[in-house]
């Protein structure tokens, strides 16, 4: 792709999540993720495949699909309360399209197929954008308007999420996929507490994106897209291997790393509210994820391919990674020890 249609790409899609996030009205709101939604469809076509291909379009349906619902709503919201700000949404039908159009747009159970199949199709860089990026604008939209939303329905997706996002993951060998479906999980716990504590959401989202960044920059520097290619990381790189098995320990939520930070604040803020049943599922659920990173990290770390060669360390390309790695590396490990000031 020319590097003039990439920039323009680029600026498309920050301009599109900047006006989302800037805006007090819903019709700004929607026009901000429609142009995310224009922009990234070039970038997911860019390597002219058929899995591409079909990706974009599972894509494109998708989000056209929850960008007609979040409209509707806001336009019955209009029509029954005369007002079009987005935290003026006080009706009980719009709120509950809202929530679903929301959903649909960041791959929340049970509104998640799509997620795993669009990344399988896509190359690494787009995967992260989609992962990430695309992520900023829905969420700020749920958080915004979180206090107006059903929270029993809320809370029904994220249990469904947490579940079908650890479980959907342990028969997935593909690394792509095993990144969506730690996706749908991490959503799951971010919509467990965006109606009682929006900053704990806030904050989740925040690590979540940090750690999900590293891994893909990482998966990338080794050219891994599965389990098989994981495995003869030890013998090539084996600091960054090291490093992806304690990105991969600390997406699993493993003290002392940074992943367990907001599910230890997430799982503390549910039972001041009583909901103590409820925390004990969400934990049970976060072990069906940490299993898949269990065995991720064992392959990366435990396992040596069968090795004609009698050098003990395989031949070695020259790494070109950034400076953002390293410093994405020490965010999604070592946050643990600033709690306090975070916090606060």
């Amino acid at each position: 792709m020319s590097p003039y249609a990439m920039s323009m790409l680029m600026s498309s899609l920050a301009m599109g999540t900047t006006i989302t996030l800037s805006s007090s009205h819903w019709f700004l709101a929607w026009m901000g993720l429609e142009i995310n939604t224009l922009a990234i469809i070039p970038l997911m076509t860019k390597m002219h495949h058929p899995r591409a291909t079909e990706s974009a379009t599972k894509y494109f349906l998708t989000q056209a699909t929850a960008s007609a619902l979040l409209l509707f709503s806001a336009a019955m919201n209009a029509w029954m309360t005369g007002e079009w700000t987005i935290v003026d949404m006080n009706s009980y039908i719009p709120t509950t399209m809202l929530t679903i159009a929301l959903a649909i747009k960041l791959g929340i159970a049970p509104f998640h197929p799509w997620l795993p199949d669009v990344l399988q199709g896509l190359d690494m860089m787009t995967c992260l954008i989609l992962s990430t990026w695309q992520k900023l604008a829905p969420m700020a939209l749920l958080i915004l308007t979180s206090h107006q939303l059903n929270t029993s329905l809320l809370t029904l997706m994220a249990l469904a999420s947490a579940i079908i996002g650890g479980w959907g993951a342990l028969n997935q060998t593909q690394m792509r996929k095993i990144m969506a479906y730690s996706s749908i999980a991490h959503l799951g716990w971010m919509t467990l507490v965006i109606s009682f504590a929006p900053g704990l959401a806030l904050l989740n989202l925040t690590i979540y994106l940090m750690m999900t960044s590293s891994m893909f920059v990482m998966l990338m520097a080794l050219n891994a897209t599965n389990m098989n290619k994981l495995s003869i990381s030890w013998l090539k790189t084996p600091t960054l291997a090291a490093s992806m098995m304690t990105g991969l320990l600390s997406l699993g939520g493993l003290p002392p790393l940074s992943g367990f930070l907001p599910k230890w604040l997430i799982l503390q803020e549910m039972t001041k509210h009583h909901l103590g049943a409820l925390s004990a599922v969400m934990a049970l659920s976060a072990l069906l994820s940490l299993f898949f990173y269990l065995r991720l990290s064992y392959m990366i770390s435990m396992t040596s391919p069968p090795n004609i060669s009698n050098a003990n360390l395989a031949w070695r390309k020259k790494n070109n990674l950034s400076l953002i790695n390293p410093i994405l590396i020490v965010l999604s490990t070592m946050l643990m020890p600033i709690t306090p000031m975070l916090l606060m």
